[in-house]
């Protein structure tokens, strides 16, 4: 099942958290029963991977609220909140900037949050990175750097999640869904934050409904979702939103949906990225 979610809808998620995530734990890396199972306090509501694109259809605005959205979102009360009401209490979290197939960087390794001075640490972390931007859009190459760092963590949490925000279809790297589909099959969830806050413009190669285009193309898993950013006013809230519902999310008891199962026919074709690049470039 899929929720798609307008912005403000559920600002009272973290409130509904209260012991009501599944219980399922996330398989060990490799049928390795390493690090990851072994210590106690390494069990976490959530493992998430923040994926946010710096692509130069982004703006500098655009980029400056998204780094403080994130960065103010994780010390909300909202979330704080959501945190508090886990079956642990905390979640560990990694962040990392993308653009093209082979550009991603690493800003934040993994970290526990465990509640404000954790939350505060993150935060302040996360604003301490200079803004950057860089060429081309892979939401696939995203998802295939994100992938691994699962595994090379310590954490055991209750779900696994890639969090990607993005003002574009993929147009670089393999195609978007046959990278979700790898991550669906290790049970990882993925949401997307959709930013549409300006009109679409053929020379940033923006589309219409990209909305759908992330319903339809990225996200996948159980509750996987979408929040949209519609209005730039709205950014840092949307954001929030987001966070929220993945720390207080629910876990149906089938933690993997097959694409095939779950999919219509996609409303935006899933090429449309690379058929917009092959159209203006011829390559």
């Amino acid at each position: 099942m899929r929720w798609y979610v307008s912005i403000g809808a559920v600002l009272v998620a973290g409130m509904l958290a209260g012991g009501d995530v599944a219980g399922v734990a996330a398989p060990g890396p490799g049928g390795q029963n390493g690090p990851r199972l072994a210590a106690k306090e390494a069990s976490v509501d959530v493992e998430l991977v923040l994926a946010v694109d710096v692509s130069y259809s982004m703006d500098m605005d655009e980029l400056a609220l998204q780094r403080e959205g994130y960065a103010q979102a994780i010390i909300s009360k909202e979330f704080l909140q959501a945190l508090k009401n886990g079956p642990n209490g905390k979640i560990a979290v990694t962040y990392f900037e993308w653009a093209a197939a082979t550009d991603q960087k690493l800003i934040i390794p993994w970290r526990l949050i465990d509640g404000p001075e954790s939350a505060d640490a993150v935060s302040a972390e996360i604003m301490r990175t200079p803004i950057r931007r860089a060429s081309r859009t892979s939401i696939s190459g995203a998802i295939n750097f994100a992938m691994p760092l699962f595994e090379e963590n310590h954490y055991r949490g209750l779900r696994r999640v890639i969090d990607i925000s993005g003002d574009g279809p993929n147009n670089n790297g393999m195609p978007v869904t046959l990278a979700r589909d790898a991550a669906l099959e290790k049970g990882i969830i993925i949401n997307g934050l959709p930013i549409m806050a300006k009109e679409p413009s053929y020379s940033t190669m923006d589309i219409d409904n990209l909305d759908y285009y992330f319903e339809d193309c990225v996200i996948g898993g159980p509750g996987s979702f979408v929040v949209t950013i519609k209005d730039r006013d709205k950014f840092k809230e949307a954001i929030r939103t987001k966070l929220v519902m993945e720390v207080a999310g629910r876990t149906p008891e089938d933690r993997v949906v097959p694409a095939a199962a779950q999919a219509r026919e996609p409303r935006v074709n899933c090429m449309i990225g690379e058929k917009i690049w092959q159209d203006r470039w011829g390559r």
